[in-house]
């Protein structure tokens, strides 16, 4: 029997989507602005068509000609937004498609009576930040402050999130965990999608960093997933990285935490094997967005995109007759764009198995494509949503 793999490279679009203009985002292009900054070379990824697809989403096809042997073809959005659990869960079957809660770029951005609300649940002196801003610069700024006086950072973004940094010692791990509980509470009532955990550690802010014990407290998905589905039909799954929490760890099965693009990649490589027959292993690269996209640095994701190629015909080399490998993203964020939020753009969507025939799926008008492809190849209940190739 079939098994699926499903990689998500985190933001890593390829233009083209036709709302782009609606987002404040005609022209972005994470990919092609990547390498015309860079010029990096991708062999395997272009042997599955990620050239192809970029020029048939964008009209600009970066890299070199390879030997086709893989399908592609590019996928829109239809989801409200451009955030990571719209993409995720359209390219689940269940696009959003109603509108987030979002925070008004006036500071203070949160209302007061979510703030005073917050503060007396949590037993807490107060709160610093209270705006849009980056999480990297937030915790320079703020960081020594907050050590100095309890008061964890809040801060937001374009997406629909509330962000809570605390320093891991000094204001301990596990606190930071209980009081974003308490924020994931209060912000129901504004239709917000997530509250985020951001713990950090150093000693004064010039070596203060974010650590990989980040925690994502999501809505629940409005309607049941492709990962829903398949738990219903008994098949076994692997999610790794930040998949459970962006499905409010429905359906997610057997999680693996991973940090860094590195190590999800060995925990992949190291889950591969023993995924059971009719089995589906989904894994998240954060990396893409977290540390490049967002922070603006073209070169550092052209530097884990060329890892992620050179480290791809490993987990290809595992997979066996019968199985399919799908890469796509969840939604863009190109590092050479203005401010520091997620880029509207479509996506790649690139299919392996041995012996498959070359060629090409064309343009699909909904991520929710993806899903309803694994269901039928994995042989469940069709989803709600979708159309498979």
């Amino acid at each position: 029997m079939s098994r699926v793999f499903l990689f998500i490279l985190d933001s890593f679009g390829i233009g083209g989507a036709p709302d782009a203009a609606k987002y404040g985002d005609l022209g972005a292009n994470t990919f092609v602005h990547i390498s015309e900054a860079t010029h990096v070379e991708l062999p395997n990824l272009a042997s599955l068509g990620l050239g192809l697809a970029a020029e048939a989403s964008s009209g600009k096809n970066p890299l070199a000609a390879e030997v086709l042997k893989g399908q592609w073809g590019y996928a829109c959005e239809v989801s409200h937004g451009k955030d990571t659990p719209s993409g995720h869960w359209e390219i689940a079957g269940v696009p959003v498609l109603f509108d987030w809660g979002y925070f008004p770029t006036t500071i203070p951005t949160f209302p007061k009576s979510f703030t005073d609300a917050f503060v007396s649940q949590a037993g807490l002196p107060g709160i610093l930040g209270n705006k849009h801003a980056s999480g990297t610069d937030i915790i320079v700024q703020l960081g020594a402050e907050h050590m100095a006086s309890g008061k964890p950072i809040v801060y937001t973004s374009a997406d629909s999130v509330i962000q809570i940094a605390a320093h891991e010692q000094s204001f301990g791990l596990d606190r930071l965990y209980d009081i974003c509980k308490i924020a994931r509470k209060l912000s129901y009532e504004l239709n917000i999608g997530r509250v985020i955990a951001r713990p950090f550690v150093g000693g004064e802010p010039a070596n203060f960093t974010r650590t990989g014990n980040r925690k994502d407290y999501t809505v629940l998905p409005p309607s049941p997933t492709l990962l829903n589905v398949l738990t219903d039909a008994g098949r076994d799954i692997i999610t790794i990285g930040k998949i459970g929490d962006i499905y409010a760890h429905s359906g997610t099965g057997r999680e693996v935490q991973a940090s860094g693009n590195a190590n999800l990649f060995s925990a992949t490589l190291a889950a591969v094997p023993k995924l059971k027959d009719g089995g589906f292993l989904m894994t998240n690269f954060v990396d893409f967005d977290m540390l490049y996209g967002h922070r603006r640095d073209p070169q550092g994701y052209a530097a884990a995109l060329a890892y992620f190629d050179l480290h791809l015909p490993d987990a290809m080399a595992l997979m066996r007759d019968g199985d399919l490998m799908i890469l796509t993203a969840d939604h863009g964020n190109d590092p050479t764009w203005k401010g520091n939020d997620h880029t509207r753009e479509c996506v790649p969507v690139l299919a392996y198995a041995k012996g498959m025939q070359p060629g090409s799926f064309g343009r699909r008008e909904t991520f929710a494509d993806i899903g309803q492809t694994i269901a039928i190849r994995l042989g469940v209940r069709k989803l709600a949503t979708g159309r498979a190739w």
